[in-house]
C-alpha cells in the first residue's frame, strides 16, 4: 500500500502550477461550494414561497382635510374697491369675524358720505305720500257712504210720498164717483122737472133751479176729475223721480269710487316707491358693511393674492386665502381603472408620509414599521382628468393615530390592502401580467336556511359529504 504521508506527499514538492495536467485535474475550491449554495438558496427560495403575502395596490396622494368646509378657502371680495388698509398678515391667526382688510368705495354712485340718511329721508317721504293716499281713500270713502245715505233717504222720502199721492189719488177717486153721482141725480130731477114744466105743475123758477143744480153738479164732476188726474200725474212725477234719484247718486258714486280708485292706485304706485327705496336702503346698509373683509372662520392666512395699499380689486375678486384651524386628516388617492373595482368602501388603506421615517413591507403590513392607517370614505363614480378614479381616504384612529404635525399637501404613498396568497402565486401572477384576487370560493353560506329545510332524514344521507358549490363573490 501506497504511503501518503504528508513527507512522503509528492504534491508538497512539486510546483502543480508549472503542469498543464495537474492544471486541469485540480478543481477550484468556488466550484465546489456554488452547487451547495444554489441548492440552499432554492430549497430557501421554496420554503419563501409558500409564506402568505398580502397583495395590495398602490398609489400616490396627498394629504387634503377629510370635509369641504375644512379645506383651504380664497376669501373674495364681494365689493369693487381699493385696499386702505391691512389689519393682518400673511401667517397669523384668526378668528370668525376679525377684520383683514378695509377697502374703500370707488364708485361714484356710493361715494355719498350721507348716502345712507339721504336714503331714509326719502323713504320717510315717500311713506307720507302713501299716508295721504290713504286719507284721501278714507275721505272718498266716508262720501260715499254719506251719499249712499241721501240716496236712501231720499229715496224713503220718495216712497213715502208715492203711498201719500195714491192715498190722495184714492180719495179723489171717491171725490170723484160722488160727484158723478150728483151729477146724474141733477140730470135726472131737470129732466123731471122740465116735463112738469111742459106739463104746467111746476113753476119757471124751479126749472131754473134744477138748471143751474146741473150745471153745479157738472162742474163739480169735472172739478173732481182733474183733482184725480192731477193726483195721478203726481204718482207718476215721484215714481219718475225715484229713478232720477238713482241715476242721480249712481253717478256721484261712481265718480267718487273712480276718485278712490285712482287714489288707490297712487298709494300702490307710492308703496312700491317706498319698497323699493327701503330694499335700496338695506343694499346701502349691506354694502357699507362689506368694506371691512372678515374672516369666515378661524383659521389661519396662509397667502395675501392683493397686496399693497391703493391697489384697487374687482367685485368677486380673491384677496387672501385662509387654512382652517380645525379640520380632519384625509388622503386624496388616484388609482388605475382596472384597480377600482378592486376597492370597497371600509377597505383597509396604509400610508407611508413624506417626512416621516418608516420601514415597509409592503406584502407583511404586519412586519412593517411607521406605517399609518386609513379607511375608504368616497369613491368617485367618475374618472378625473389624470385618467384615474379619486379615493378619499380617512384616518383610521383604531390602529394608530395619524401624527399631529401632519401638514396638509404632504405627500403620501398608498397601499390598499387585498387577500392574502402565497408568495409563489404573487410571483407567477405579476409574471404573467394578472390583476389581483378578485374572486372567492365560498361555500354556499346564503343557502342555510334551504338546507336546514332539506336536512337529510337518514343517516346514510348525513354522512354524505356536502361539497359547497363554489360563489363567485365581489369584494364591494
Amino acid at each position: 500500500m501506497i504511503n501518503l504521508r504528508e513527507e512522503t506527499n509528492v504534491a508538497n514538492k512539486i510546483n502543480q502550477t508549472q503542469y498543464e495536467a495537474f492544471k486541469n485535474e485540480i478543481m477550484p475550491r468556488y466550484q465546489r461550494i456554488l452547487p451547495r449554495f444554489l441548492v440552499t438558496s432554492l430549497v430557501i427560495f421554496i420554503i419563501i414561497s409558500f409564506l402568505p403575502w398580502t397583495q395590495n395596490i398602490r398609489s400616490k396622494g396627498y394629504v387634503i382635510p377629510l370635509k369641504p368646509e375644512q379645506r383651504p378657502q380664497a376669501i373674495p371680495a364681494l365689493i369693487a374697491g381699493r385696499i386702505e388698509k391691512w389689519y393682518k398678515q400673511e401667517g397669523d391667526f384668526v378668528k370668525k369675524g376679525d377684520t383683514i382688510v378695509f377697502l374703500s368705495e370707488i364708485k361714484a354712485e356710493y361715494m355719498d358720505t350721507m348716502l345712507l340718511d339721504r336714503t331714509l329721508q326719502q323713504v320717510a317721504t315717500k311713506e307720507s305720500g302713501v299716508l295721504s293716499y290713504q286719507s284721501k281713500i278714507q275721505a272718498l270713502d266716508r262720501q260715499i257712504d254719506a251719499m249712499l245715505d241721501a240716496k236712501r233717504i231720499k229715496t224713503l222720502q220718495a216712497l213715502n210720498y208715492i203711498k201719500q199721492t195714491k192715498l190722495k189719488i184714492q180719495a179723489d177717486s171717491v171725490t170723484f164717483v160722488a160727484a158723478q153721482t150728483d151729477q146724474k141725480i141733477a140730470l135726472a130731477q131737470l129732466k123731471r122737472t122740465e116735463e112738469l114744466y111742459k106739463d104746467g105743475l111746476k113753476p119757471l123758477t124751479e126749472l131754473e133751479a134744477k138748471r143751474q143744480k146741473a150745471q153745479e153738479t157738472e162742474s163739480k164732476t169735472i172739478a173732481a176729475e182733474s183733482k184725480l188726474l192731477s193726483s195721478q200725474n203726481e204718482l207718476l212725477n215721484t215714481q219718475a223721480q225715484i229713478k232720477g234719484i238713482e241715476y242721480e247718486y249712481s253717478d256721484k258714486i261712481s265718480k267718487s269710487e273712480s276718485d278712490k280708485f285712482s287714489a288707490l292706485s297712487d298709494m300702490y304706485e307710492a308703496e312700491n316707491s317706498v319698497t323699493k327705496l327701503q330694499n335700496q336702503f338695506a343694499n346701502y346698509k349691506v354694502r357699507s358693511g362689506m368694506y371691512h373683509i372678515t374672516a369666515p372662520q378661524d383659521g389661519y392666512l396662509t397667502q395675501a393674492i392683493k397686496v399693497g395699499v391703493g391697489e384697487t380689486i374687482k367685485e368677486g375678486e380673491d384677496l387672501v386665502t385662509i387654512m382652517p384651524a380645525d379640520y380632519n386628516y384625509a388622503v386624496e388617492l388616484y388609482v388605475a381603472p382596472i384597480d377600482v373595482p378592486l376597492i370597497n368602501k371600509n377597505q383597509s388603506v396604509r400610508f407611508i408620509f413624506d417626512g416621516f421615517p418608516a420601514f415597509l413591507f409592503a406584502g407583511w403590513p404586519k412586519a412593517s414599521f411607521g406605517i399609518f392607517s386609513g379607511k375608504v370614505v368616497a369613491i368617485d363614480n367618475f374618472i378625473s382628468t389624470n385618467g384615474k378614479y379619486r379615493l378619499l381616504v380617512a384616518a383610521d384612529t383604531a390602529y394608530r393615530q395619524w401624527p399631529p404635525n401632519l401638514r396638509i399637501g404632504t405627500g403620501a404613498q398608498g397601499f390598499a390592502l387585498l387577500n392574502n396568497v402565497p408568495i409563489w402565486y404573487e410571483i407567477w401572477r405579476r409574471i404573467n401580467g394578472f390583476p389581483a384576487e378578485f374572486y372567492n370560493n365560498l361555500t354556499d353560506q346564503s343557502k342555510d336556511s334551504k338546507d336546514k329545510e332539506d336536512k337529510p332524514t337518514n343517516k346514510k344521507e348525513e354522512d354524505k359529504p356536502k361539497t359547497g358549490k363554489p360563489l363567485i363573490k365581489s369584494k364591494y
